[in-house]
């Protein structure tokens, strides 16, 4: 693959990673930060745009921090199809990563795109793309795991939450995080049964937390459930506990997430 033009004196990427899926990307190391470009090629139009947002954050979900996106091989079939990559990088603003930055030659079309993407950063400069990410990279305010899908799992992933809120002085939020982290992990143990990493990062004023699995049975929320009921409360703690969560759909699987703030006291859940 002849790769797209890199800012002056960027190192040449150490690998190639290609997929069958209209999607390929490489890592590569800026100002001694990990930092990924995400290039996207083929055909955007209606008949595609669902398979190509999921590849996207499929690729971002498997990255340590945020990714410059290069849309510059990608045809514009119908301009607002474009709505969908808007809202991989809406999703993706909430994960541990970071929202992805995006590079095009020509300004986009607007139909599709600027109707929903005025918090979404687009530029014509490959190297202003880059200057941004590397400012903006939060990849020293974030921990991350391999897990099995065993008992104690979700133990070692309370201990690295534990970790991450003494490290940047967040002690009122570790037993919150403690109650969402060990709920997405226990459901990848009981229900998906897959391998799992867990992404833990400090990002704009919020503790970040996702589980990465390898199903594609995605959790359902049913709300409240009998006092009487002997299980079905994971997904409500989660809820009870965080500003917002969600789960991105993967080509391979899921990523779950959830957003807490210092400010977010933890609910008394019937304990």
């Amino acid at each position: 693959m002849s790769g797209p033009d890199l800012p002056t004196g960027a190192p040449a990427p150490p690998r190639d990673v290609r997929s069958t899926l209209p999607v390929d990307g490489y890592r590569q190391v800026t100002a001694d930060r990990p930092t990924a470009l995400v290039r996207l090629t083929g055909t955007l139009d209606p008949t595609t745009a669902d398979g190509l947002r999921a590849t996207l954050l499929t690729r971002l979900a498997d990255l340590p921090g945020a990714a410059v996106v290069d849309l510059t091989g990608l045809r514009i079939g119908d301009p607002a199809a474009l709505t969908a990559i808007v809202e991989a990088a809406r999703e993706a603003a909430d994960w541990p990563g970071g929202r992805p930055l995006f590079w095009t030659r020509v300004p986009l079309p607007a139909a599709g795109w600027e109707s929903g993407a005025a918090d979404t950063v687009v530029s014509t400069d490959v190297g202003a793309a880059y200057a941004r990410l590397v400012a903006d990279a939060s990849t020293d305010r974030q921990l991350h795991a391999e897990l099995e899908p065993v008992v104690g799992a979700a133990r070692r992933a309370r201990e690295l939450l534990t970790e991450g809120c003494l490290r940047w002085d967040l002690p009122d939020l570790a037993g919150s995080g403690c109650v969402a982290v060990t709920e997405m992990v226990n459901n990848v143990v009981a229900h998906a049964g897959t391998s799992m990493t867990l992404r833990i990062g400090w990002r704009d004023g919020s503790l970040r937390v996702a589980v990465r699995d390898y199903s594609s049975r995605a959790p359902s929320f049913g709300g409240l459930v009998p006092p009487t009921s002997p299980g079905g409360r994971g997904l409500l703690l989660v809820d009870t506990v965080t500003r917002r969560w969600g789960t991105s759909r993967l080509t391979d699987g899921k990523f779950v997430w959830a957003v807490l703030h210092p400010e977010d006291e933890l609910a008394d859940y019937g304990r």
